[in-house]
């Protein structure tokens, strides 16, 4: 799921996948605006055929953040 997620916000940042890191911060260290972030949930939630709970939007913070989030709601 991670290679999933990194995959996702590297075409949508325009940065390479594999300098991606699990504790980087999706808006400080990745430079994703809110927007982004936004487009990025909405993407996996597509993917992935999820529902994020709209309360979770606070909670994420890094990618791997978003890999838990996933996980829970994909059992």
């Amino acid at each position: 799921m991670f290679e999933k997620v990194c995959a996702l916000l590297a075409d949508q940042l325009n940065i390479p996948a594999d300098s991606i890191k699990p504790t980087d911060n999706i808006t400080e260290d990745l430079h994703a605006d809110s927007i982004d972030v936004v487009e990025m949930l909405m993407n996996l939630e597509d993917e992935y055929g999820v529902k994020l709970p709209e309360d979770s939007f606070d909670s994420i913070k890094t990618v791997q953040d978003v890999v838990d989030t996933l996980e829970k709601l994909a059992k």
